[in-house]
């Protein structure tokens, strides 16, 4: 507030936002972006009418040409105008953007200081020690469960593989029983040995042969 306004009471009014001064820059922009084109076109006509009296009227040449001179002052001007506002209105949008980051920044930090308010460090380690201690617990439970109990404990590896070496070794006795010595030939058959009987052709050959030296004598 100022001095007068403590004085007097008046309270002080209070600046526009970024986000209307920009709108503000922005609008001037275009009214003075409007003259300039105003300008060009007044410096157009002026070259023109110049050119046109050249060389009738003298006099009015040079007036147009005065005219032209101040119009391209004013157009020098607003160049040199436009490039303030542009550059305050771009100092303007990098302010209100870092505002708006800075808000979001710090509603950030109050969301989690107020997630954090109610917690306390110590607890926090002691409920993760407490978490890895019944992790451990459940752990050796699993594996008290997994193992058997009573079966294999005293059980000697050692006399698995003689037991085992022992098993093989009466596996192929077996075996070897089961197939027959060389030697060992089949039984000759005792008693008389049937002869074979002859054959009905050749019984009825020998009467034939009978017969016909019957029949030559």
């Amino acid at each position: 507030m100022s001095f007068f306004g403590k004085m007097f009471g008046k309270k002080e009014d209070k600046g526009p936002t970024t986000g209307e001064a920009i709108q503000k820059l922005r609008e001037t922009e275009d009214m003075l972006i409007k003259k300039q084109e105003y300008l060009e076109s007044k410096i157009d006509q002026e070259v023109i009418t110049a050119k046109k009296n050249a060389s009738k009227n003298k006099r009015a040449a040079i007036q147009a040409l005065k005219r032209k001179k101040r119009y391209e002052k004013q157009l020098q001007q607003i160049d040199g105008t436009l490039s303030t506002i542009e550059m305050q209105r771009e100092a303007l949008e990098g302010a209100n953007t870092n505002t708006a980051v800075l808000k979001t920044m710090k509603d950030a930090a109050d969301a989690l200081k107020n997630a954090h308010l109610n917690m306390d460090v110590d607890e926090v380690h002691g409920m993760m020690d407490d978490i890895a201690e019944q992790q451990d617990l459940a752990n050796e439970i699993s594996n008290a469960i997994s193992n058997p109990v009573g079966f294999g404990d005293d059980v000697d590896d050692d006399e698995l593989e003689k037991e085992l070496e022992a098993l093989e070794e009466e596996a192929l006795e077996e075996k070897l029983v089961e197939v027959p010595h060389p030697h060992e030939l089949p039984a000759v058959p005792t008693g008389d040995i049937a002869k074979p009987k002859p054959a009905k052709s050749r019984v009825d050959d020998d009467d034939d042969m009978k017969e016909l030296e019957a029949w030559a004598s």
